[in-house]
This record gives C-alpha cells, sequence and structure tokens, in this order.
C-alpha cells in the first residue's frame, strides 16, 4: 500500500497509513462506516467451525476499531473438484451463525473456483464519528491489557503435522471462534485510549505498529501475557509457522528483549494468531474498572505492560 497515493478525502476519518484494523468513512455528523475484509485457508478440519472462526476473525477488525458490525458478505475461494459441495455448506453456515450471534447479516457474497480453499467476510459496521477507538492513541502512562491467550499459530501448526490432540484443537478452536464484542463493548463504555487485535503479525507485530502509531514506547512483562499452556510444548517440539519466523525478523531491530528469555519464549511472542484477542491501552485509573466489567462477561484481560515516553517506536519484554 506504500506505493499508492496517501488518501486525502475528508470523509476517510481512519484509512491505511497507520497500519490500522479498519477503514471508517464519514457519512454525517454521527454516523460513520467502518470497513474491513478478510481472508483465509483452513487451520482446523471442521468445516463448520472453520466457518465460525473466520467469521469471528473477519469481524473482530470492526470490534477493534470501537464499532458495530451490520452487514457481511461471504468471499469464497472453492475447489471445487477437490472438495464435494456439503462442505462448502457447512462451512458457509458456520459463517452465518457466527454472524448471527454477532446480531450482523450476511447479505450475499462472491465465489470463485480456486485450488485453494478460502473463506472470509467483507464486514462493513457502524460507529459514532466522534468514539472511534484507533491504534494511535495510547498515552504515556498506560496499561496495556490483552484479553485472549496467543499460541494459536504453533497448534494449529502441530494439528497439520499430526502431533495436536482433538482435545487441544477443540481448545484452541473454542477461542478462536469467540467474538471480540464484549470486550469492545465495555471498552467503548469505560474509555480507551487505543486497540487493536492480535491476529497475523503476533503480539509483538501489533503491538509495535500502535506504539509506532502512537509515538510512544511499549514496555512489557513476559510473565504476565497469557500464553496457552500447549503452545510451549508445541513450540519446543518445532511446530513453529513460517510466520512466526518472519515477524520475528521483521519486529527484531525494534523489540529489547531481556537476557532470560529462551528463544522458543520470543518465537512465541511472534506467533501469529488468527481470530485473537483485543490489545488495549487505557489509563491506570480506568484499569481495574475495565478488568471487573470484563471479568463479570467472562473476559479474563490481565495487565501485560504500559506506554512509555521513551524509547518511541520501540518495545522492551522483560
Amino acid at each position: 500500500m506504500e506505493k499508492l497515493p496517501k488518501i486525502n478525502d475528508p470523509r476517510v476519518l481512519v484509512g491505511y497509513n497507520t497500519a490500522d484494523d479498519a477503514g471508517v468513512v464519514q457519512i454525517s455528523d454521527e454516523l460513520a462506516l467502518v470497513q474491513t475484509v478478510d481472508i483465509f485457508t483452513p487451520i482446523v478440519d471442521d468445516p463448520y467451525v472453520y466457518g465460525q472462526i473466520s467469521a469471528a476473525n473477519s469481524l473482530s477488525d470492526v470490534y477493534a476499531m470501537g464499532g458495530t458490525p451490520l452487514s457481511a458478505l461471504n468471499i469464497v475461494g472453492f475447489p471445487k473438484s477437490t472438495f464435494p459441495f456439503e462442505v462448502l455448506a457447512a462451512i458457509l453456515a458456520g459463517g452465518q451463525d457466527k454472524a448471527a450471534e454477532a446480531d450482523t447479516v450476511i447479505v450475499g457474497g462472491h465465489t470463485i473456483s480456486d485450488e485453494e480453499l478460502k473463506y472470509g467476510l467483507a464486514v462493513t459496521g457502524t460507529i459514532h464519528p466522534q468514539k472511534i477507538i484507533t491504534n494511535a492513541g495510547a498515552r504515556t502512562g498506560d496499561v496495556l491489557l490483552l484479553t485472549k491467550s496467543i499460541g494459536v499459530g504453533t497448534i494449529t501448526t502441530a494439528l497439520k503435522n499430526g502431533r495436536a490432540t482433538a482435545a487441544v484443537i477443540d481448545k484452541v478452536s473454542t477461542i478462536m471462534a469467540t467474538l471480540n464484542r464484549t470486550a469492545s463493548e465495555c471498552c467503548q463504555r469505560v474509555g480507551v485510549h487505543a486497540m487493536t487485535d492480535i491476529t497475523g503479525f503476533g503480539l509483538l507485530g501489533h503491538a509495535l505498529e500502535m506504539a509506532q502509531a502512537s509515538h510512544v514506547g511499549f514496555s512489557l512483562h513476559f510473565n504476565d501475557i497469557p500464553v496457552i499452556p500447549e503452545a510451549i510444548e508445541t513450540t519446543a517440539m518445532g511446530a513453529v509457522p513460517g510466520g512466526t519466523r518472519a515477524n520475528h525478523l521483521y519486529v527484531a531491530s525494534h523489540v529489547d528483549y531481556a537476557a532470560h528469555l529462551s528463544p522458543d519464549q520470543q518465537l512465541l511472542l511472534n506467533d501469529p494468531q488468527t481470530s485473537g484477542g483485543l490489545l488495549i491501552a487505557v489509563a491506570e485509573n480506568k484499569a481495574r474498572r475495565l478488568q471487573d466489567m470484563l471479568e463479570e462477561h467472562g473476559v479474563n484481560a490481565p495487565i501485560i505492560g504500559e506506554v512509555l515516553e521513551t524509547p518511541m517506536g520501540r518495545i522492551r519484554i522483560f
């Protein structure tokens, strides 16, 4: 996108300049549209569950802006010579049920014949122009909360290699299929400064985008970061996605790891997530209230770090 000209249209309240989660276009003084699209290949074997996870992942970008999803379109690449159409029907059913859980209407879509199966949603949501939560608003003194455990990428890689149990796959599938709706709504009620969802660039990649967009530094505490326990085992056995190593390389010049962190721990911090949690920057005096509110709705959101004035655009991990 850096090769394209910058967006100068005054209606665009959030574009791609700060690598935010969705675009926001103003319609009136009290209404703006939140727009996003996402699509990926299967990461679990069950087509219905895959549909649920992909839909939750697509909807998450609207929640990450503090918005409310309204409608969506299916996007499908389907290898009809490889799978029966019952597989496609199950995927679409999973997506539709998850969208319905989000009070979002799927109004149509588009399917192409493809050599590799792909599914996702193009989602349109709404938000008040004065209530947009971007990844560029973190302030010095804020604390950082995370609403889902990390480690999905290594576990789904272990699945592909036949080295993950059914119980573990069920566990991570539930995590991935869980909407970020409740967390987003709580953040709007409390009032937070910045937010992003953790997906393919891993925790550090998305945290770095937030720190750079906000012109601040982040300090993270490894022992406070929630990690799926089985992810420690799968990483140790070498089930590391290619995306993890790419993420690790990309953030390397902007991250200072504590000397006691092992190579596997560094990899986990860069593990690509699917439908991951929300990383939230909130004023310290509001954090306890937000945590209590989230806890009331079954969402655990530990404080994993804080926002610093310096080093600007860098992350330190202790």
